[in-house]
């Protein structure tokens, strides 16, 4: 399973219009001079990834997880993100592509996003991250705290450190969280099963690395760019079938 290059919650809207909170805009400059080394940092799973197409057709007819909403849930083209928190090229496409995704596309109606945990073996500190997300989600804030997390990546990675909850605490005081409610939760690890199953959900779908997407009826490896990722959108709706008219009203004989 590849690392560097690297995926079951209510439904909850994040804000899209927001000022970058002070963390994020510390974390994205971290995260943009980090870009450069993220291919050596996971530079062992490149090498190890299976050389397999970019671009496949799945079977979407199972069943599938929940995972974190954003979103119209009816939006014609259906799109599932599969990320690990600690991968660099996830954390590359949360700070760089998203933004666009977000305004251009969700906002407007055209995509349904959901976000899978996909937690990689060899990220010692991606588990505490998926279940900070997690107790997060607990209070509404699932959506800002995979903000924090991704825009800061670098300062609480295996890499920069071995206790990254502190830093995982400070951005819940940044997002508004209760924090006695948030700890708890931390403490607890309520979320494991359902960390867990949102990446046996990647794997059931061959997800073999982060981030992959499935759009449509395709799944995506890789970081795409937001060009790409808008073609594979607008291929998936034109892959649905054509919506039937409105029966035309009867009109009453007098």
């Amino acid at each position: 399973m590849a690392a560097g290059r690297g995926s079951v919650g209510a439904k909850q809207q994040p804000p899209m219009k927001k000022k970058k909170r002070p963390t994020q805009q510390r974390g994205f400059y971290i995260l943009l001079a980090a870009v450069a080394v993220a291919g050596g940092i996971g530079l062992y799973s490149a090498v190890s990834r299976p050389k397999a197409p970019a671009v496949r057709d799945i079977d979407v007819t199972a069943a599938q997880a929940e995972g974190y909403l954003m979103g119209d849930s009816t939006a014609p083209v259906q799109v599932l993100e599969f990320a690990d928190f600690e991968c660099p090229a996830c954390g590359q496409f949360a700070v760089l592509t998203e933004p666009d995704i977000r305004h251009r596309l969700i906002e407007s109606g055209q995509v349904s996003y959901r976000f899978f945990d996909f937690p990689l073996p060899g990220h010692h500190n991606t588990m505490p991250a998926s279940m900070a997300a997690a107790c997060a989600s607990d209070q509404g804030k699932f959506w800002p705290m995979h903000d924090a997390l991704f825009f800061n990546q670098p300062e609480w990675s295996t890499q920069a450190t071995s206790t990254p909850e502190r830093k995982f605490l400070e951005y819940a005081r940044e997002i508004g969280l209760n924090i006695d409610a948030y700890k708890k939760c931390m403490d607890d690890q309520p979320h494991q099963v359902r960390i867990i199953a949102n990446r046996k959900e990647g794997e059931r779908r061959g997800v073999q690395q982060t981030p992959s997407f499935v759009i449509g009826r395709k799944l995506v490896a890789g970081a795409i760019g937001y060009d790409e990722f808008r073609a594979l959108v607008d291929s998936a709706k034109a892959a649905l079938p054509p919506v039937a008219p409105a029966p035309a009203p009867v009109t009453k004989k007098p």
